[in-house]
C-alpha cells in the first residue's frame, strides 16, 4: 500500500514512521510514503502558501493554487483524502475500506484552513478523527496511516492480531494480563490458566462485552452480537443511567390554543404507553400531575385493574410497567417525591415544542450525575410558569421544522431514546 501525503511539514513524519511496526513494514515493502510538500509548487518568490482571509478575521488560509498543482502530480488511481472536522468520521469499518486501496493520498490542512474552492475543483473526500482541534491534519493523518496500515496483510505478523483488538468485532478488546500471577494481591483470572480453551474463549467475549456495556455502550448497537451476547447483556446487573431520569406529565397548569390556563382530562393510552416506554428504557419513575380528583381517581382505577386485577392475569408485562405510574397532584410533588426518594433535588428540564436550547446530549451528561425530572405538557403545552421555573429547556424534536406537532406519548419516546438510547 502507498501513501502519498501531502504536507508542508514533512519532517512531522520522519519519527512515527522509523519506529515500531510502521518501520518494519516500509523495510519490507508493506507500504510505501511519498511526501509532497506545496510549497515547492508555489509560484510565489518565497514559495509562500496562504495569504490573509477574506471577511477579515484572525490567521492566515492555505491558498488553492500551490495545494490544486501538488494534487495534481498524484497518481490518477489515488483515493485523495483530506484531514477535516466536517469529514467522515475515521472507523474501524472505514480503515478496512481504505486497506483495500492501491494508493490513498492525505492532505494535512493547516492555520485556518484551506481555501474552499479547492474542494468545488479537486475530488477529496474530507475524514475526521474526532471532535476535537488540532494544529493541523498530520496528526490525524498518522492515526489514519496506522490504523489502516496495520490491516494490510502480514503488518501485524499474526492477522489474528489485529481480528481480535478493540472495535475489530464492534466491541472492546477484553482484558489482558501477563507475569507475575500475582501482584500487589491482585491475582490473574483463574480460568486463564485453566488451559481450556472454550472457557477461555467465552470468558474473553464476556469481559468484552462487559467493558463495552460499562465504557462504551453507545457502540453496542453496530456491533455483531449473537443471541448468547444479547442474553448475556440483559442478565448484567448494573447501574443504568436511566435510573436517573424522570417523567412527568402535566395536566395542570397547561395552555389552550389561545394561551388560556386549563387543566386537560388524562387519557388511557397516554397513561399505558409513556409508562411502557418508562419500564423500557428503565426510568426511575413516571409521574401523572392532575389536581383533579376525579381525574386521579380514574388514573389509579386504571392502574390498578392492571396491577391487582383481572389485567394483572392477562398481561403482567403491562402491570410492571403500569407499577411505574404515581399519581400526583401538582408538579412540586413530584419534584418532592424524587427528592426524598434520592436525597437530591432534581433538575427540572421543561419541554416545549416551539422553544428551548437545551441538546439531548446536554441532558444526557446530567444524568450521569444527578436526577432529572423531564416535563411533559398536554394541552398545548406547559404554562408560561412551569417554563420560568425549569432549569432548562429541552429543544423542540424536530426544531427546524415548522411543523412540529407529536401526540405527547410520541414525543415522550423519542425524547427518552434520544437521552438513553444509546447508554442503556
Amino acid at each position: 500500500m502507498r501513501f502519498s501525503v501531502v504536507t508542508i511539514f514533512p519532517e512531522f513524519f520522519d519519527s512515527p514512521l522509523s519506529c515500531g511496526l510502521l518501520s518494519k513494514a516500509r523495510e519490507k515493502g508493506l507500504v510505501e510514503f511519498s511526501f509532497i510538500n506545496p510549497r515547492d509548487h508555489s509560484t510565489d518568490k518565497h514559495h509562500n502558501v496562504d495569504d490573509r482571509p477574506y471577511g477579515g478575521g484572525p490567521g492566515m488560509v492555505m491558498a488553492v493554487d500551490p495545494i490544486r498543482r501538488a494534487l495534481a502530480t498524484l497518481s490518477p488511481t489515488a483515493r485523495v483524502l483530506m484531514l477535516s472536522p466536517k469529514g467522515r468520521p475515521l472507523t474501524q469499518a472505514l480503515a478496512r475500506e481504505l486497506a483495500a486501496e492501491e494508493e490513498i493520498a492525505l492532505l494535512c490542512g493547516r492555520y485556518e484552513g484551506i481555501d474552499a474552492r479547492l474542494e468545488e475543483l479537486c475530488d477529496i473526500e474530507p475524514v475526521s478523527v474526532g471532535d476535537f482541534v488540532l494544529n493541523g491534519g498530520e496528526t490525524g493523518a498518522l492515526c489514519l496511516i496506522e490504523a489502516v496500515s496495520r490491516l494490510v496483510p502480514d503488518f501485524m505478523g499474526k492477522d489474528e492480531s489485529a481480528d481480535e483488538e478493540s472495535f475489530s468485532s464492534g466491541l472492546l478488546e477484553y482484558p489482558h494480563y501477563t507475569r507475575p500471577e500475582e501482584y500487589e494481591g491482585l491475582k490473574v483470572p483463574q480460568v486463564l490458566s485453566s488451559g481450556h480453551h472454550g472457557r477461555i474463549t467465552a470468558w474473553r467475549r464476556e469481559k468484552s462485552l462487559e467493558t463495552t456495556l460499562a465504557l462504551r455502550p453507545d457502540i453496542l448497537d453496530r456491533a455483531a452480537l449473537t443471541d448468547d451476547d444479547i442474553a448475556y447483556l440483559k442478565g448484567l446487573e448494573r447501574t443504568r443511567p436511566g435510573r436517573n431520569l424522570f417523567v412527568a406529565l402535566v395536566h395542570y397548569p397547561v395552555e389552550n390554543k389561545s394561551g388560556q390556563t386549563i387543566t386537560t382530562s388524562l387519557t388511557n393510552l397516554d397513561l399505558h404507553d409513556i409508562a411502557r416506554v418508562s419500564c423500557t428504557y428503565g426510568l426511575g419513575g413516571y409521574f401523572v400531575c392532575t389536581p383533579v380528583a376525579d381525574q386521579q381517581d380514574l388514573a389509579r382505577t386504571l392502574v390498578g385493574h392492571w396491577r391487582e386485577g383481572y389485567g394483572l392475569k392477562a398481561n403482567p408485562d403491562r402491570g410492571t410497567a403500569l407499577g411505574r405510574v404515581r399519581v400526583v397532584g401538582l408538579l412540586d410533588e413530584a419534584i418532592a417525591h424524587i427528592t426524598d426518594c434520592t436525597g437530591v433535588r432534581p433538575k427540572v428540564v421543561a419541554t416545549s415544542a416551539k422553544a428551548g436550547n437545551m441538546t439531548c446530549a446536554q441532558v444526557a451528561r446530567m444524568l450521569t450525575e444527578e436526577p432529572v425530572l423531564l416535563v411533559l405538557g398536554t394541552g398545548y403545552g406547559l404554562h408560561r410558569d412551569v417554563l420560568a421555573g425549569a432549569d432548562g429547556m429541552l429543544r423542540a424534536i424536530r426544531f427546524m421544522d415548522r411543523y412540529n406537532h407529536l401526540s405527547v406519548r410520541s414525543a415522550a419516546s423519542i425524547m427518552v431514546d434520544r437521552l438513553l438510547g444509546d447508554i442503556g
